[in-house]
């Protein structure tokens, strides 16, 4: 029996992809072109990968994969720090008490031991204050809490002289206990002028940007508490301090509580995001029950006269606290300073007080006129 080849297999095969075909039969010439210029096999440079036959397009090469860097140990977080005992309000509130109520202690016992050293408990408070406002004011080490949004040039804020300040809260103090009303009047220009002429030293540049702001502090600080040396001159002044006082504690506590716990509606979100119209309605409630019974049981006079002495005491307060509030805001800073804990600065702790003597001494002047 002959052996009989299959058409085809006795064909040479020709190198590259044509090994497939040899195997499989002949295959239409414009699916395998002949020409060996189209053959990448021809080409003696380029290399050609092993493989078998039937094993057409070969399989790409398996690279050895490179291990994986070690990743780096996770970093323990740090420990959380432990949360400070500030109440709503944002301020350390146990911090707040102590330092109030040993302010309140030192002004209680200057009144009742030795009513003459009120005036230097007057004039310290009105000193520390003005060093706290001059330092906001300027930019200096006083003012806390700046924000970066009111950040200038320290050659474009005012910077009111110092010393003229302070020497004019001892001048103001001292002619308010002696002098009365109308000394009063004049120790505060007599400060204008001071600063007026001390400002000269430093030249033109600035000169009524920093008396501006020298007369803002002038007024606003040694001549405003000025009134509370005014209310301690009668012979029951301690008693009208400590009502006024008193008054104002009421204010802020009742504020702070109905602000707290029903504080709904901002009063000035502007101003000061953390007021609200339910906290002045506390004020306004505390401030004319307890007016009430001090103007009743302390200086014997109707208890109506309370009820409008509290209720504008009050309004007055308030007004103090929003109106230092813009200030800081204008300056952009948090505090006038860091001095007392829970607090900020002395100022951030008088600004009720400072609207609130010149309303009392003209209040209790009319409704409780001294004997």
């Amino acid at each position: 029996m002959s052996h009989v080849e299959p058409p085809g297999w006795s064909d040479p095969v020709p190198p590259g992809p044509t090994r497939y075909r040899a195997r499989h039969g002949p295959a239409a010439p414009e699916a395998y072109p002949e020409d060996p210029a189209d053959d990448p096999a021809d080409d003696p440079a380029a290399e050609q990968p092993a493989f078998a036959y039937g094993d057409w397009p070969p399989s790409p090469p398996v690279l050895a994969e490179e291990p994986a860097p070690p990743e780096p140990p996770p970093v323990p977080a740090p420990p959380p720090a432990p949360a400070p005992a500030n109440g709503r309000a944002g301020r350390n509130l146990p911090a707040a008490i102590a330092v109030g109520v040993c302010l309140g202690g030192v002004v209680i016992a200057s009144l009742l031991l030795w009513r003459p050293a009120f005036l230097l408990v007057v004039a310290a408070a009105a000193g520390i204050a003005s060093w706290e406002m001059t330092g906001a004011v300027s930019g200096g080490p006083a003012g806390e809490g700046a924000s970066d949004e009111h950040e200038t040039d320290p050659a474009e804020r005012p910077h009111p002289p110092l010393l003229p300040l302070l020497a004019g809260c001892v001048v103001m103090i001292t002619l308010a206990w002696f002098a009365g009303v109308e000394a009063l009047v004049l120790g505060l220009t007599l400060t204008v002028l001071a600063t007026l002429v001390w400002r000269l030293a430093d030249g033109p540049v600035g000169y009524h940007r920093d008396i501006v702001a020298a007369t803002l502090i002038a007024v606003y600080v040694p001549f405003l508490a000025g009134f509370a040396v005014l209310l301690a001159r009668p012979d029951d002044g301690h008693l009208r301090v400590i009502v006024t006082l008193a008054a104002v504690v009421l204010s802020d506590t009742g504020g702070y509580v109905a602000g707290v716990f029903f504080g709904k509606r901002p009063m000035a979100p502007t101003v000061s995001p953390k007021k609200s119209w339910e906290g002045l309605g506390g004020s306004l409630v505390a401030t004319g029950i307890g007016g009430a019974l001090l103007m009743f049981f302390v200086l014997h006079r109707p208890w109506w006269y309370g009820v409008a002495f509290g209720l504008a005491i009050a309004a007055v307060s308030v007004l103090g606290d929003l109106a230092e509030s813009l200030l800081k805001r204008d300056l952009g800073v948090k505090d006038m300073s860091n001095l007392l804990p829970g607090h900020g600065g002395l100022m951030d702790r008088l600004d009720s007080i400072l609207f609130a003597a010149p309303a009392a001494f003209v209040l209790l002047s009319l409704l409780a006129p001294p004997a």
